[in-house]
Protein backbone atom coordinates (compact mmCIF):
# COMPACT_ATOMS: atom_id res chain seq x y z
CA UNK A 1 0.00 0.00 0.00
CA UNK A 2 1.47 3.62 -0.94
CA UNK A 3 0.52 6.91 0.71
CA UNK A 4 1.10 10.30 -0.11
CA UNK A 5 2.34 12.67 2.57
CA UNK A 6 0.91 16.29 3.33
CA UNK A 7 2.84 19.10 5.61
CA UNK A 8 1.59 22.47 5.01
CA UNK A 9 1.66 25.44 7.64
CA UNK A 10 -1.54 26.75 8.84
CA UNK A 11 -2.63 29.87 10.06
CA UNK A 12 -3.53 28.50 13.25
CA UNK A 13 -6.76 28.63 14.47
CA UNK A 14 -6.65 27.46 18.21
CA UNK A 15 -10.23 28.05 18.78
CA UNK A 16 -11.17 25.48 16.06
CA UNK A 17 -8.52 23.20 16.62
CA UNK A 18 -9.67 22.84 20.44
CA UNK A 19 -12.58 22.55 19.32
CA UNK A 20 -14.01 25.76 21.11
CA UNK A 21 -16.67 26.66 17.95
CA UNK A 22 -17.26 23.72 15.00
CA UNK A 23 -17.13 24.57 11.44
CA UNK A 24 -19.04 22.89 8.88
CA UNK A 25 -16.94 20.44 7.70
CA UNK A 26 -17.10 19.00 11.21
CA UNK A 27 -19.25 15.90 12.16
CA UNK A 28 -19.26 16.86 15.96
CA UNK A 29 -20.67 13.41 16.46
CA UNK A 30 -17.05 11.70 16.29
CA UNK A 31 -15.47 15.02 18.61
CA UNK A 32 -14.42 12.52 21.09
CA UNK A 33 -12.47 10.38 18.93
CA UNK A 34 -10.02 13.09 18.94
CA UNK A 35 -6.72 13.27 20.77
CA UNK A 36 -5.71 16.64 22.74
CA UNK A 37 -1.84 16.36 23.72
CA UNK A 38 -1.53 19.57 24.89
CA UNK A 39 -2.90 22.83 25.07
CA UNK A 40 -1.37 26.06 26.78
CA UNK A 41 -2.20 29.72 27.20
CA UNK A 42 0.43 30.87 24.57
CA UNK A 43 0.41 34.19 26.86
CA UNK A 44 1.84 31.38 29.79
CA UNK A 45 4.12 30.16 27.14
CA UNK A 46 5.75 33.40 26.81
CA UNK A 47 6.17 34.34 30.03
CA UNK A 48 8.04 30.69 30.52
CA UNK A 49 10.28 30.59 27.63
CA UNK A 50 11.29 34.77 27.51
CA UNK A 51 10.48 36.28 31.26
CA UNK A 52 13.85 35.79 32.72
CA UNK A 53 15.62 36.76 28.94
CA UNK A 54 13.42 39.85 28.96
CA UNK A 55 14.36 40.86 32.40
CA UNK A 56 18.16 40.74 31.29
CA UNK A 57 17.69 42.76 28.59
CA UNK A 58 15.68 45.46 30.27
CA UNK A 59 18.14 46.12 33.00
CA UNK A 60 20.61 46.92 30.38
CA UNK A 61 18.24 49.71 28.91
CA UNK A 62 19.04 53.05 29.70
CA UNK A 63 15.95 54.40 27.56
CA UNK A 64 12.21 53.64 28.64
CA UNK A 65 11.25 53.60 25.37
CA UNK A 66 13.67 51.01 24.36
CA UNK A 67 12.17 48.28 27.17
CA UNK A 68 9.93 45.16 26.21
CA UNK A 69 6.82 45.44 28.69
CA UNK A 70 5.29 42.62 26.90
CA UNK A 71 7.35 40.41 24.66
CA UNK A 72 4.05 38.59 23.03
CA UNK A 73 2.60 41.70 22.19
CA UNK A 74 5.62 43.21 20.44
CA UNK A 75 5.75 40.29 18.60
CA UNK A 76 1.97 39.92 17.56
CA UNK A 77 2.38 43.31 16.34
CA UNK A 78 5.43 43.04 14.64
CA UNK A 79 6.29 41.86 11.25
CA UNK A 80 9.45 40.36 11.67
CA UNK A 81 7.95 36.77 12.89
CA UNK A 82 4.61 35.33 13.90
CA UNK A 83 3.96 34.59 17.62
CA UNK A 84 3.61 30.85 17.01
CA UNK A 85 3.83 28.01 13.73
CA UNK A 86 0.99 25.60 13.14
CA UNK A 87 2.03 22.64 10.94
CA UNK A 88 -0.70 20.29 9.61
CA UNK A 89 0.25 16.43 8.92
CA UNK A 90 -2.24 14.25 7.02
CA UNK A 91 -1.56 10.69 4.64
CA UNK A 92 -3.17 9.91 1.93
CA UNK A 93 -6.75 11.58 1.98
CA UNK A 94 -10.69 11.35 2.07
CA UNK A 95 -10.53 8.73 -0.50
CA UNK A 96 -7.97 5.79 0.96
CA UNK A 97 -7.46 6.87 4.19
CA UNK A 98 -10.91 8.39 4.87
CA UNK A 99 -11.85 9.01 9.01
CA UNK A 100 -14.38 6.88 9.61
CA UNK A 101 -12.76 3.61 7.86
CA UNK A 102 -10.31 0.99 9.12
CA UNK A 103 -7.09 2.62 7.25
CA UNK A 104 -8.34 5.88 9.01
CA UNK A 105 -7.46 4.36 12.19
CA UNK A 106 -4.32 3.01 10.82
CA UNK A 107 -3.66 6.38 10.18
CA UNK A 108 -4.70 7.77 13.68
CA UNK A 109 -2.27 5.35 14.87
CA UNK A 110 0.62 6.42 12.73
CA UNK A 111 -0.22 10.27 13.50
CA UNK A 112 -0.23 8.96 17.14
CA UNK A 113 3.07 7.55 16.98
CA UNK A 114 4.91 10.35 15.06
CA UNK A 115 3.34 13.05 17.49
CA UNK A 116 4.57 11.59 20.37
CA UNK A 117 8.25 11.91 19.32
CA UNK A 118 7.96 15.02 17.72
CA UNK A 119 9.13 17.52 20.90
CA UNK A 120 12.38 15.68 21.30
CA UNK A 121 13.55 15.24 17.69
CA UNK A 122 12.44 19.84 17.67
CA UNK A 123 14.11 20.97 20.85
CA UNK A 124 14.24 24.48 19.83
CA UNK A 125 10.30 24.22 18.83
CA UNK A 126 8.16 24.73 22.10
CA UNK A 127 4.73 22.58 21.26
CA UNK A 128 2.29 24.16 23.00
CA UNK A 129 -1.22 23.00 21.03
CA UNK A 130 -1.33 19.84 19.34
CA UNK A 131 -4.27 17.85 18.26
CA UNK A 132 -5.32 15.23 16.16
CA UNK A 133 -8.60 15.37 14.27
CA UNK A 134 -10.71 12.02 13.37
CA UNK A 135 -14.04 14.42 12.99
CA UNK A 136 -13.25 15.41 9.63
CA UNK A 137 -13.37 13.71 6.44
CA UNK A 138 -9.24 12.61 6.87
CA UNK A 139 -7.43 12.40 10.17
CA UNK A 140 -4.68 15.05 10.07
CA UNK A 141 -2.94 16.56 13.02
CA UNK A 142 -2.32 20.54 14.03
CA UNK A 143 0.63 21.27 15.54
CA UNK A 144 1.18 24.59 17.05
CA UNK A 145 4.80 25.16 18.16
CA UNK A 146 6.85 28.45 19.42
CA UNK A 147 10.39 28.55 17.70
CA UNK A 148 13.08 29.79 19.66
CA UNK A 149 16.81 30.70 20.01
CA UNK A 150 19.03 31.22 22.98
CA UNK A 151 22.23 32.35 23.19
CA UNK A 152 21.88 35.60 20.52
CA UNK A 153 24.27 38.24 21.16
CA UNK A 154 22.15 41.19 20.26
CA UNK A 155 18.76 42.01 21.98
CA UNK A 156 17.02 39.09 23.56
CA UNK A 157 19.45 36.01 24.39
CA UNK A 158 16.61 33.96 24.01
CA UNK A 159 14.01 35.15 21.44
CA UNK A 160 11.56 34.31 19.15
CA UNK A 161 13.04 32.90 15.61
CA UNK A 162 11.95 30.40 13.00
CA UNK A 163 14.64 30.09 10.85
CA UNK A 164 17.33 30.67 13.61
CA UNK A 165 15.28 27.76 15.98
CA UNK A 166 16.00 25.03 12.53
CA UNK A 167 19.69 26.38 12.56
CA UNK A 168 20.12 25.32 16.09
CA UNK A 169 18.70 21.92 14.61
CA UNK A 170 21.33 21.37 12.48
CA UNK A 171 18.96 22.69 9.38
CA UNK A 172 21.24 25.71 7.15
CA UNK A 173 19.41 27.17 3.83
CA UNK A 174 21.40 27.61 0.18
CA UNK A 175 18.42 29.79 -0.93
CA UNK A 176 14.71 30.31 -1.71
CA UNK A 177 14.51 26.92 -2.84
CA UNK A 178 16.26 25.27 -0.32
CA UNK A 179 15.44 27.00 3.38
CA UNK A 180 15.89 25.77 6.49
CA UNK A 181 12.07 25.26 6.55
CA UNK A 182 11.87 23.26 3.47
CA UNK A 183 14.76 21.11 4.66
CA UNK A 184 13.00 20.28 7.96
CA UNK A 185 9.85 19.78 6.56
CA UNK A 186 11.60 16.87 4.40
CA UNK A 187 13.24 15.64 7.10
CA UNK A 188 9.37 15.63 9.68
CA UNK A 189 8.45 13.74 5.77
CA UNK A 190 10.97 10.92 6.25
CA UNK A 191 10.43 10.43 9.55
CA UNK A 192 7.01 9.70 9.31
CA UNK A 193 7.33 7.56 6.43
CA UNK A 194 9.63 5.43 8.72
CA UNK A 195 6.88 5.07 10.74
CA UNK A 196 4.17 4.25 7.86
CA UNK A 197 6.85 2.14 6.65
CA UNK A 198 6.88 -0.21 9.74
CA UNK A 199 2.67 -0.52 9.25
CA UNK A 200 3.37 -1.59 5.58
CA UNK A 201 2.23 1.96 4.15
CA UNK A 202 5.12 2.90 1.29
CA UNK A 203 5.32 6.85 0.92
CA UNK A 204 4.09 7.86 -2.51
CA UNK A 205 5.81 11.39 -3.67
CA UNK A 206 4.04 12.31 -6.15
CA UNK A 207 2.67 15.50 -4.22
CA UNK A 208 -0.17 16.18 -1.98
CA UNK A 209 -4.07 16.23 -1.92
CA UNK A 210 -4.24 19.68 -2.29
CA UNK A 211 -3.27 19.71 -6.06
CA UNK A 212 -6.22 17.77 -6.64
CA UNK A 213 -8.94 19.89 -5.56
CA UNK A 214 -11.17 21.36 -7.43
CA UNK A 215 -11.89 25.22 -7.82
CA UNK A 216 -15.11 24.72 -5.63
CA UNK A 217 -13.59 22.89 -3.16
CA UNK A 218 -10.17 25.02 -2.86
CA UNK A 219 -12.61 27.94 -2.79
CA UNK A 220 -14.63 26.11 0.46
CA UNK A 221 -11.45 25.63 2.15
CA UNK A 222 -10.22 28.86 1.96
CA UNK A 223 -13.60 30.07 3.27
CA UNK A 224 -13.36 27.91 6.05
CA UNK A 225 -10.20 29.33 7.42
CA UNK A 226 -11.39 32.62 6.74
CA UNK A 227 -14.16 31.75 9.19
CA UNK A 228 -11.74 29.96 11.26
CA UNK A 229 -9.96 33.37 11.56
CA UNK A 230 -12.87 35.85 12.06
CA UNK A 231 -13.74 33.03 14.74
CA UNK A 232 -10.41 34.09 17.07
CA UNK A 233 -11.11 37.27 16.06
CA UNK A 234 -14.60 37.37 17.69
CA UNK A 235 -12.85 35.51 20.68
CA UNK A 236 -10.65 38.12 21.38
CA UNK A 237 -13.08 40.70 21.27
CA UNK A 238 -14.79 38.75 24.14
CA UNK A 239 -11.42 38.35 26.06
CA UNK A 240 -11.22 42.08 25.85
CA UNK A 241 -14.69 43.11 27.42
CA UNK A 242 -14.06 40.63 30.24
CA UNK A 243 -11.05 42.86 30.77
CA UNK A 244 -12.81 45.49 31.96
CA UNK A 245 -14.63 42.94 34.49
CA UNK A 246 -11.40 41.41 35.80
CA UNK A 247 -9.74 44.70 36.47
CA UNK A 248 -13.47 45.63 38.59
CA UNK A 249 -12.54 42.81 40.54
CA UNK A 250 -8.82 43.36 41.07
CA UNK A 251 -9.76 46.64 42.35
CA UNK A 252 -12.14 45.53 44.76
CA UNK A 253 -9.82 42.98 45.73
CA UNK A 254 -6.48 45.19 46.22
CA UNK A 255 -9.21 47.77 48.13
CA UNK A 256 -9.84 44.90 50.59
CA UNK A 257 -6.36 44.35 50.85
CA UNK A 258 -5.18 48.15 51.62
CA UNK A 259 -8.52 48.17 54.07
CA UNK A 260 -7.35 45.20 56.16
CA UNK A 261 -3.57 46.61 56.14
CA UNK A 262 -5.11 49.80 57.75
CA UNK A 263 -6.19 47.82 60.19
CA UNK A 264 -3.33 46.11 60.96
CA UNK A 265 -1.21 49.93 61.50
CA UNK A 266 0.34 50.19 64.99
CA UNK A 267 -0.89 52.79 67.62
CA UNK A 268 1.60 55.34 68.47
CA UNK A 269 3.41 53.92 71.61
CA UNK A 270 3.35 56.32 74.84
CA UNK A 271 6.67 58.01 73.85
CA UNK A 272 6.39 58.37 69.70
CA UNK A 273 5.62 61.37 69.15
CA UNK A 274 2.97 62.44 66.04
CA UNK A 275 6.14 63.49 63.63
CA UNK A 276 7.65 60.07 64.15
CA UNK A 277 4.11 58.30 63.97
CA UNK A 278 3.37 60.45 60.56
CA UNK A 279 6.92 59.79 59.04
CA UNK A 280 7.14 55.85 60.08
CA UNK A 281 3.56 54.53 59.86
CA UNK A 282 1.29 57.58 58.00
CA UNK A 283 3.25 58.41 55.08
CA UNK A 284 4.16 55.58 53.70
CA UNK A 285 1.03 54.06 53.75
CA UNK A 286 -0.58 57.12 52.22
CA UNK A 287 2.31 57.16 49.24
CA UNK A 288 1.28 53.43 48.78
CA UNK A 289 -2.51 54.11 48.79
CA UNK A 290 -2.05 57.17 46.13
CA UNK A 291 0.43 55.24 43.91
CA UNK A 292 -2.13 51.90 44.17
CA UNK A 293 -5.60 54.06 43.14
CA UNK A 294 -3.31 55.71 40.37
CA UNK A 295 -2.60 51.78 39.02
CA UNK A 296 -6.15 50.86 39.41
CA UNK A 297 -6.74 53.62 37.62
CA UNK A 298 -4.84 53.56 34.83
CA UNK A 299 -5.98 49.45 35.18
CA UNK A 300 -9.42 50.49 35.18
CA UNK A 301 -9.78 53.61 31.94
CA UNK A 302 -7.71 51.14 29.73
CA UNK A 303 -9.36 47.91 30.38
CA UNK A 304 -13.14 50.22 29.79
CA UNK A 305 -11.52 51.26 26.67
CA UNK A 306 -10.41 48.21 25.34
CA UNK A 307 -14.21 46.63 26.28
CA UNK A 308 -15.32 49.79 24.67
CA UNK A 309 -13.50 49.41 21.43
CA UNK A 310 -14.44 45.77 21.64
CA UNK A 311 -17.68 45.87 21.67
CA UNK A 312 -17.79 48.13 18.57
CA UNK A 313 -16.21 45.32 16.57
CA UNK A 314 -17.81 42.53 17.75
CA UNK A 315 -21.09 43.33 15.58
CA UNK A 316 -19.43 43.70 12.16
CA UNK A 317 -17.24 40.69 13.12
CA UNK A 318 -20.37 38.63 13.54
CA UNK A 319 -22.09 39.57 10.41
CA UNK A 320 -18.71 39.26 8.44
CA UNK A 321 -18.98 35.62 9.95
CA UNK A 322 -22.44 35.12 9.18
CA UNK A 323 -21.73 36.10 5.37
CA UNK A 324 -18.87 34.16 5.19
CA UNK A 325 -20.69 30.71 6.40
CA UNK A 326 -23.78 31.76 3.74
CA UNK A 327 -20.92 31.97 0.98
CA UNK A 328 -19.63 28.71 2.06
CA UNK A 329 -22.72 26.92 2.25
CA UNK A 330 -23.26 28.10 -1.68
CA UNK A 331 -19.63 26.86 -2.36
CA UNK A 332 -20.97 23.56 -0.88
CA UNK A 333 -24.06 23.31 -3.22
CA UNK A 334 -22.38 24.56 -6.25
CA UNK A 335 -19.98 21.70 -5.87
CA UNK A 336 -22.26 19.05 -5.09
CA UNK A 337 -23.89 20.02 -8.58
CA UNK A 338 -20.72 19.86 -10.44
CA UNK A 339 -20.80 16.65 -8.84
CA UNK A 340 -24.11 15.37 -10.28
CA UNK A 341 -23.05 16.76 -13.41
CA UNK A 342 -19.54 14.78 -13.88
CA UNK A 343 -21.29 11.82 -12.89
CA UNK A 344 -24.07 12.39 -15.47
CA UNK A 345 -21.08 12.82 -18.06
CA UNK A 346 -19.78 9.49 -16.92
CA UNK A 347 -23.03 7.64 -17.62
CA UNK A 348 -23.44 9.18 -21.03
CA UNK A 349 -19.66 8.88 -22.03
CA UNK A 350 -20.38 5.30 -20.98
CA UNK A 351 -23.46 4.54 -22.68
CA UNK A 352 -22.57 6.34 -25.89
CA UNK A 353 -18.80 5.52 -25.92
CA UNK A 354 -15.59 8.03 -26.19
CA UNK A 355 -15.54 8.19 -29.73
CA UNK A 356 -19.07 9.08 -30.00
CA UNK A 357 -19.04 11.91 -27.63
CA UNK A 358 -15.99 13.42 -28.78
CA UNK A 359 -17.63 13.67 -32.41
CA UNK A 360 -21.01 15.27 -30.88
CA UNK A 361 -18.86 17.97 -29.16
CA UNK A 362 -16.89 18.79 -32.41
CA UNK A 363 -20.08 19.37 -34.33
CA UNK A 364 -21.54 20.95 -31.22
CA UNK A 365 -18.35 23.12 -31.28
CA UNK A 366 -18.20 23.59 -35.17
CA UNK A 367 -21.89 25.06 -34.87
CA UNK A 368 -20.72 27.52 -32.40
CA UNK A 369 -17.94 28.58 -34.51
CA UNK A 370 -20.64 29.41 -37.50
CA UNK A 371 -23.45 31.21 -35.43
CA UNK A 372 -20.47 33.59 -34.48
CA UNK A 373 -19.00 33.90 -37.82
CA UNK A 374 -22.54 34.70 -39.25
CA UNK A 375 -23.59 38.67 -39.53
CA UNK A 376 -25.93 39.82 -37.61
CA UNK A 377 -29.18 40.65 -40.26
CA UNK A 378 -30.89 44.45 -40.27
CA UNK A 379 -34.40 45.26 -38.73
CA UNK A 380 -36.90 45.62 -41.22
CA UNK A 381 -38.56 49.11 -41.08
Amino acid sequence: MQRTISIMTGKGSLNHNDRKFTAKNVDAGRTESNIVYCNENIKQVYHKLFDEAVARYNAKQTRKDRMIDDYYEKIRTGKQEKPFTEIIIQIGDKDNMGAETENGQLAKKILDEYMKGFQDRNPNLYVFSAHLHMDEATPHLHIDFVPFTTGSKRGLETRVSLKKALESQGFEGTGRSDTELNQWVNSEKEKLSEIMLAHNIEWEQKGTHEKHKSVSEFKRDKLVEEVETLEDKKQDCIDDISKYKKAEDFALATAKKLEDEAVKMPEPTPLMSAKTYKTKYAEPFIKKLIKTIKDLARRCFRAEKEAEQARKKLPALEQENRQLKSRNWDLKMENSRMGAQVRQYHQIKDYLGTTKINELLKSISAVRTKAKRQPERGMDR
